[in-house]
C-alpha cells in the first residue's frame, strides 16, 4: 500500500467511467478498474481522500473474487501490474495495488441486496410498516437482530442520487424472471457462504450489495464483493440487538457529518485528520481480520 490516488489520469487510455470510487478505462475486450481512495457519504464525494482506501477495497474484492468462485465466475483476469498490457506499465505507480484488469461485461440493471440482519434502510422501513422492501416480516424485531433468513431485497440502480429498494416481481419485471430468479439464488449462497466464514473470524456480515453482469450468455459477478464499501460488516464480540452496531467501514465518517449543520449537498465538509486516520485504521482491519 502506498500514496494517496483521489484521481487518475491515463492519456493512452479511453475514460469509460469515473463514479463516487472508481475509475475505468476501456482496454479493447477489457476494463481497467482502479480504486481511488475517494470516499463519498449521502451520495456525495467528499474533499478529502482515506489513505490506503482504494488498496484495500482491491485486495478484499481479489480475495472474495477467488474465495467465491466454485460459486460463480467473476470479471477479474489479474491484479499484478506486471501482466496488465505493455500501454499500461508507464502508469504502475498509480495502478499499484489498487488495480484490477477485468472482462466486459454486460451490467445488470438491478443490485442484488441480501440481508442477514434488519439494519439500515430496512429498519426504517420496519419500523414504518414492519415490511422490508414490501417483505411482511414477524412483529416485535430489535434493531440490528438477525433474521430467520436472508432476504433477498434487489435495487434499481441510479446514475446520480439514491437507489430504490424494489420488490422480487418488480425485479423480474426487469430481467425477467428466470434471470431474477438465478440472481436471488446466487446472491443468497454468496452471502451464506461469506457470511459463515467471516463468523468464524470474529465478524458478522449484516448485509451487503453485489453486482452482476453478462458476459456473452453467462452472468457472472462483477464489480466489487464483500467490502466496507458494499457491505455492513460488525464485531461478533461487541454485537448486541436492540441498537445500532459499530461497524467496520464508512459509518465513522456518516456519524460525523451528522453531527453538522450540512445539507447533503455538494460540496461536501472537509474531513478532520481524526475522522480520516480513523476510518483507514478500520478499512485496513476489516482486511487483516479477514484474510490474514
Amino acid at each position: 500500500m502506498g500514496k494517496i490516488i483521489s484521481e487518475t489520469s491515463i492519456k493512452e487510455l479511453k475514460l469509460f467511467k469515473r463514479g463516487k470510487v472508481r475509475d475505468v478505462y476501456t482496454l479493447d475486450e477489457q476494463l481497467l478498474i482502479i480504486s481511488t481512495d475517494r470516499i463519498s457519504a449521502f451520495d456525495v464525494i467528499l474533499p478529502n481522500p482515506i489513505p490506503d482506501k482504494g488498496a484495500t477495497l482491491t485486495k478484499l474484492s481479489t480475495f472474495w473474487f477467488s474465495k467465491m468462485s466454485n460459486v460463480i465466475a467473476n470479471h477479474l483476469i489479474t491484479t499484478k501490474e506486471e501482466e496488465f498490457p505493455e500501454i499500461c506499465h508507464p502508469y504502475i505507480n498509480i495502478l499499484k495495488d489498487r488495480t484490477m484488469l477485468v472482462r466486459k461485461a454486460k451490467p445488470m440493471p438491478v443490485e442484488c441486496i441480501v440481508r442477514g440482519y434488519i439494519s439500515g434502510s430496512g429498519w426504517k422501513e420496519y419500523k414504518q410498516g414492519g415490511t422490508v422492501c414490501r417483505l411482511k416480516l414477524p412483529a416485535g424485531l430489535k434493531e440490528s437482530e438477525k433474521l430467520n433468513e436472508p432476504l433477498f431485497t434487489p435495487s434499481t440502480k441510479a446514475e446520480e442520487g439514491h437507489d430504490v429498494n424494489i420488490s422480487f416481481e418488480e425485479c423480474s419485471s426487469i430481467v425477467g424472471k428466470e434471470v431474477a430468479e438465478k440472481l436471488r439464488h446466487v446472491s443468497i449462497e454468496l452471502y451464506t457462504k461469506a457470511a459463515s466464514y467471516a463468523e468464524k473470524r470474529g465478524i458478522i456480515i449484516a448485509d451487503t450489495k453485489f453486482e452482476f453482469g453478462l458476459s456473452g450468455d453467462e452472468i457472472i459477478l462483477i464489480d466489487e464483493a464483500l467490502t466496507p464499501d458494499s457491505s455492513r460488516f460488525w464485531s461478533v464480540d461487541n454485537y448486541e440487538p436492540g441498537r445500532g452496531q459499530d461497524s467496520f467501514d464508512k459509518q465513522i465518517v456518516r456519524d460525523y457529518l451528522l453531527t453538522l449543520d450540512w445539507d447533503k449537498t455538494y460540496p461536501g465538509p472537509i474531513l478532520p485528520s481524526e475522522i480520516i486516520d480513523k476510518t483507514s485504521r478500520r478499512y485496513k482491519e476489516i482486511l487483516r481480520i479477514l484474510t490474514e
